[in-house]
């Protein structure tokens, strides 16, 4: 793997044009990610999740993709119809497309950062992102403007790619009194390929984020996305995650309640059947007092499927009078499945009310033959008690307009 990072480092190294302190500062990180390589068991974060593994065995030989001289054609079949929405396009790794047409463009700035270095999560990965990132972009939500429509960020590679490592890393900065609705759309036509996704979100005072990730087709991709939220007084941010289409998927959600009355809601849905392997990771650091964190999250696993999720509130001892909770719950629909969930607290105030819980367990037979004996076969028995379980989380959404589209996607009738 070592003369593969080389070749392909040096060959973005001449794509980019880059000056000779910025590739000295790209071999820096890479050098790191070599000596520690991907992921492992070994490492406490990873301990549900081998990622060395899991590439090893779904992709195999793993190539890092540096040609981004080449401008791909943008499908616009992939456009969700009946959300009217702002588009940011990313086709193989490269940004294709730039849509802010239903905003006033002088209330969005969009930054070049190509040359800034990522330093919000110390693992290899953030290494490997730093070493090979083709441009990061900055997009600033100014001082007291509400986007009119969503942002839909589309992520979609083709079949022109296959056993790539594909980098990718945005900013977001919400001023005061702003707000931005956010979707993340996965749509892959390529396969046995590793994305590797960093967002930043600066959320100034009373600053309003909704972000909705949403992985629901099928595809033979291997996925990680890492989430640093920054929150000022009075902001809030709110993240849904629909985690389902691809064979593994890691989202990381950090977030930083660094002002007074800031809150956080972290709701997540597992919906997985085959081999897949998904897995969430939450970290809500309540650093000042009067701060809250709502945090739920549902599996519902079949074939040999396999769920893990890791939660911890951390209450520094400055932040009296948090409200921290914290729920998962796992529906396991063979013998085969699995879930793995390592729920934290760690309390250094006294004035607290934090909390957390786990259950898992199959489908209650009772209910299931009550539903039958009033006209329904077995599937749909099945597939309405599904569907009430997992509608719990989908109705933590606050945003109508999207709750409505994660419903379609999901197939939750009401």
């Amino acid at each position: 793997m070592k003369e593969q990072l080389q070749k392909d480092f040096d060959n973005i190294v001449k794509n980019l044009n880059l000056s000779q302190k910025d590739i000295e500062i790209k071999k820096f990180y890479l050098d790191n990610f070599i000596n520690r390589g991907f992921p492992n068991r070994k490492e406490e974060d990873w301990k549900f999740s081998d990622l060395n593994q899991i590439i090893k065995k779904e992709i195999g030989q793993l190539s890092f993709y540096s040609d981004y001289t080449h401008t791909n054609k943008v499908d616009t079949s992939v456009f969700v119809d009946g959300l009217e929405h702002n588009k940011i396009v990313f086709i193989n790794g490269r940004i294709e497309k730039i849509d802010f047409d239903y905003e006033q463009k002088d209330k969005i700035e969009i930054i070049d950062q190509s040359e800034t270095i990522n330093k919000l999560n110390d693992n290899s990965l953030s290494d490997l992102n730093n070493a090979f990132t083709n441009k990061s972009f900055k997009i600033l939500v100014k001082n007291g403007y509400q986007l009119v429509k969503p942002l839909i960020l589309y992520h979609t590679t083709n079949s022109k790619i296959c056993s790539k490592n594909i980098n990718l890393r945005l900013e977001f900065e919400l001023d005061k009194n702003s707000s931005l609705r956010l979707i993340d759309l996965f749509n892959d036509t390529s396969e046995k390929n590793f994305l590797n996704i960093f967002y930043n979100f600066d959320l100034k005072e009373n600053a309003v984020l909704k972000n909705y990730k949403v992985d629901k087709f099928e595809n033979k991709n291997i996925k990680y996305s890492f989430n640093n939220i920054e929150q000022d007084k009075d902001s809030i941010s709110e993240t849904f995650i629909l985690s389902t289409g691809s064979n593994f998927f890691k989202n990381e959600i950090n977030c930083n309640l660094n002002g007074k009355f800031s809150s956080a809601f972290v709701n997540g849905i597992f919906s997985l059947n085959n081999n897949k392997h998904h897995e969430i990771r939450t970290i809500i650091n309540h650093l000042t007092e009067n701060t809250k964190s709502y945090q739920l999250i549902k599996s519902v696993l079949e074939d040999s499927s396999k769920a893990a999720y890791q939660g911890k509130i951390f209450v520094n001892s400055e932040a009296q009078k948090t409200d921290g909770y914290q729920l998962s719950k796992a529906i396991l629909l063979n013998k085969e499945s699995e879930f793995n969930v390592k729920p934290e607290l760690e309390i250094y105030a006294d004035d607290v009310k934090c909390s957390h819980g786990s259950a898992s367990g199959s489908l209650n037979e009772d209910s299931i033959f009550y539903l039958m004996s009033r006209g329904l076969n077995y599937h749909q028995s099945r597939e309405l008690l599904i569907n009430g379980f997992l509608l719990d989380v989908v109705e933590k959404i606050t945003d109508s307009e999207i709750k409505n589209l994660i419903k379609n996607l999901i197939g939750i009738k009401e």
